[in-house]
């Protein structure tokens, strides 16, 4: 991370910084956005090895959140559940 160690002497120099810092953000914004979806895409399997390798990673990913939340729950769980009124 950069340190931006310029004086500003007008308002007009603080909002055109303002301008370039909200520029700045909708391209980052707009690339991490890209980024995501391209996470969720599912690859093109191009044989028949490859579409069973990709349902056996699937299932095991599907099964390893499962156990996750389910660890999770029982640790944290109480954080969820409404408290009974006395």
């Amino acid at each position: 991370m950069t340190v931006d160690n310029r004086t500003y002497h007008t308002l007009a120099d603080i909002q055109a910084r303002k301008d370039e810092l909200l520029s700045d953000i909708h391209k980052k914004n707009e690339e991490i956005g890209r980024l995501w979806n391209s996470l969720f895409v599912p690859k093109k399997a191009n044989t028949k090895g490859e579409l069973v390798a990709n349902i056996i990673s699937n299932g095991i990913t599907a099964f390893d959140t499962f156990m996750l939340v389910r660890k999770l729950m029982g640790k944290y769980g109480s954080l969820f559940r409404s408290r009974k009124k006395r």
